[in-house]
């Protein structure tokens, strides 16, 4: 599944396409994704501008003209397919939505395990809408640093790989950067949460960010279906430290380590027990 920076360099790379365009045609060819499109989908897109393009943890967020705001989750397998002023090609059996901007672009939305989702709202209500209200602070934000980690995790008894992908605690995290981070801040995965609040968590923190944001400027991560909105790769895959690194020496120290993958809340999890404490 794209995490969060796989969804943030999509973002970048669809909003100068987007903004300050107008939506002259949309196309929906199946009845629902995870869920079902909104009725009158189509017709309540039509004719609107895109004044925003927006990310919140792992949803794209397009603000529009008059109001209303598209919410978009790339599920699984989810991507975008710009057609720069070609002749567009004949759908594919997984090209579900189809966008045509007044400039003759024309976006795809393609989908081959229908996990994810488009649905409609209020900007007014954004805030309060059910799949957004209860997200945590976004881990790039000025509000996340160690403080505010050290007091959502104060009291809890899971183990901190488990709440830090809790959205409630932090939005957008996936297991991937959680296993990144928690190498770099030297913490182990199956540490209690609520004894990484303090001292540890100002080393969290940071690593969390600062792995987040290396990532984004690799252009995210390529593991099965992700690419960027321009059709590249990302590369951030080739500098993992431990994700998917089963029995490697660790990483960027001397202690002696090796990779090892348990699971946690069905999940892998891969950490070097010497170094993560």
């Amino acid at each position: 599944m794209p995490e969060l920076p796989e969804v943030e360099t999509i973002v970048r790379g669809l909003r100068p396409r987007l903004e300050g365009r107008t939506l002259s045609r949309v196309i929906v060819r199946r009845p629902d994704l995870r869920i079902p499109f909104p009725e009158n989908f189509s017709r309540r897109l039509e004719g609107r501008t895109v004044t925003r393009l927006d990310r919140r943890a792992k949803y794209i967020v397009a603000r529009l003209s008059g109001g209303t705001a598209l919410i978009v989750h790339l599920g699984m397998s989810g991507q975008w397919v710009i057609h720069d002023g070609r002749p567009a090609e004949p759908p594919g059996p997984h090209d579900h939505v189809e966008f045509t901007l007044d400039d003759g672009t024309t976006l795809v939305y393609r989908d081959v395990r229908r996990f994810g989702l488009m649905t409609l709202a209020l900007q007014a209500d954004l805030a309060e809408h059910p799949l957004l209200r209860d997200l945590g602070p976004e881990p790039l934000g000025n509000a996340f640093n160690g403080p505010s980690l050290s007091a959502a995790l104060r009291g809890r008894r899971t183990p901190i790989k488990a709440a830090l992908l809790d959205q409630h605690t932090v939005a957008g995290l996936g297991n991937i950067y959680v296993c990144e981070a928690l190498f770099r801040a030297g913490i182990s995965p199956r540490r209690a949460a609520a004894s990484v609040a303090g001292r540890r968590a100002e080393r969290l923190a940071p690593a969390i960010k600062g792995i987040l944001n290396e990532a984004i400027e690799a252009g995210g991560s390529t593991l099965r279906d992700y690419v960027q909105a321009s059709g590249e790769l990302g590369y951030f895959q080739h500098r993992f430290a431990v994700y998917g690194r089963e029995g490697e020496s660790c990483a960027g120290c001397d202690c002696g380590g090796a990779i090892q993958r348990i699971v946690q809340s069905g999940r892998s999890t891969f950490f070097c027990s010497r170094r993560q404490r």
